[in-house]
């Protein structure tokens, strides 16, 4: 007698996906200092593969040394922009006395303007602002100490992402061998596909991330070069560089940006700069974005929001730059995997399944004409 298939209820089966959900989010947040690194420095060493495999090829330098190389030249051009930022910010703190002042003008009077509003004198706002800076002066070693604290955690994570770039990069082929080992015969032209597929995509989604910034900050430093704002390049590079936070970054850069502004500028440059920020943007999420990274990570923009939020909750700000390319992987393995194509339809946008669907209905209709 045939076996009698075991029927699983609907509701069984989505209690066990929310239990095993529930229990992937709580591990992922207990592991997060060494997954989160370990993200960091996969995704760089996907990025760095061609120049490694390139010194070692062409070059002939052993594995090892040009995996260091390679991670070497990525340093040296991370140094290069902060030395830049560096210096448009050491810049900003030589004019030290005019910011004092024009912060201390633009408290008077707003100090006026309070008074004629709420009609609360003077001295009592200073009595408030003395009160207020005296408790904060009291906490101040504290905040000194936790600032020391994050510092080192940060240089510490840096290091971690830095060793792990290098032994991903030295022992790729010993993973890769792993991974296709893992599953069976059958499976083994899938899971090349999807390991190719997951490299060629993180790849380009990185380099299209970089000239997107690229094309940002030439465009904002053109602007406030125009409108006559003093630090243009240093708000161009802030811009740029917050613009690398989808969704969430544009509106830490136009803070930033109107804050700097009204301490060196006036209040024309401050809305002339927040117009800016707003235009380029736009510019932005309607040609830059759609072109260049766009069409290298399609995920639609509901289910990428979600994922920066819930990146965010669980990792912090690390969360929210990787969240995008975690999702992409999922993505990839969920579009070659048949039980779980409906999911890849949900991440995506929905034109190239759309398309492929009609496709293979077709030659269908034809057989029947």
């Amino acid at each position: 007698m045939p076996a009698k298939k075991i029927f699983t209820p609907f509701y069984e089966k989505l209690a066990l996906v929310l239990i095993a959900l529930i229990a992937l989010g709580y591990v992922v947040i207990l592991a997060k200092e060494i997954l989160d690194p370990l993200i960091f420095g996969f995704i760089f060493a996907i990025l760095l593969y061609p120049v490694a495999s390139f010194f070692e090829k062409k070059l002939r330098i052993p594995r090892g040394l040009s995996g260091l190389l390679s991670i070497i030249l990525l340093i040296t051009l991370i140094w290069l922009v902060l030395y830049i930022v560096g210096s448009q910010i050491s810049g900003l703190a030589g004019d030290w006395p005019m910011l004092k002042s024009q912060v201390s003008q633009s408290v008077d009077n707003l100090s006026q303007w309070i008074q004629h509003a709420f009609h609360i004198d003077a001295s009592k706002q200073m009595s408030y602002v003395h009160s207020t800076t005296q408790k904060l002066m009291e906490t101040g070693g504290e905040v000194a100490g936790e600032t020391v604290g994050v510092i080192s955690s940060l240089m510490l994570f840096y290091i971690f992402i830095i060793i792990f770039t290098l032994l991903i990069l030295l022992y790729r082929s010993v993973l890769i061998r792993f991974i296709v080992w893992v599953f069976s015969d059958e499976h083994t032209a899938i899971v090349h596909d999807i390991v190719q597929n997951i490299q060629r995509i993180l790849r380009q989604y990185i380099l299209g991330l970089l000239l997107e910034m690229v094309l940002v900050a030439c465009i904002a430093c053109i602007a406030f070069w125009i409108i006559g704002i003093k630090y243009a390049v240093l708000l161009g590079i802030i811009v740029a560089l917050f613009n690398l936070i989808p969704y969430v970054g544009i509106f830490s850069a136009l803070l930033l940006s109107c804050l700097i502004t009204f301490a060196t500028g006036s209040i024309q440059h401050v809305f002339w700069v927040g117009v800016s920020v707003v235009l380029i943007h736009l510019i932005d999420s309607n040609f830059f974005l759609p072109t260049i990274v766009g069409s290298k990570v399609k995920l639609n923009a509901l289910v990428s929001f979600l994922a920066i939020v819930l990146g965010e909750m669980i990792w912090g700000l690390s969360g929210m730059f990787l969240s995008i390319p975690v999702l992409a992987i999922f993505k990839i393995i969920f579009d070659r995997i048949d039980s779980l194509k409906p999911w890849g339809y949900l991440m995506g946008s929905g034109h190239a399944e759309k398309k492929s669907t009609v496709q293979k209905m077709k030659p269908a209709t034809a057989d029947k004409t």
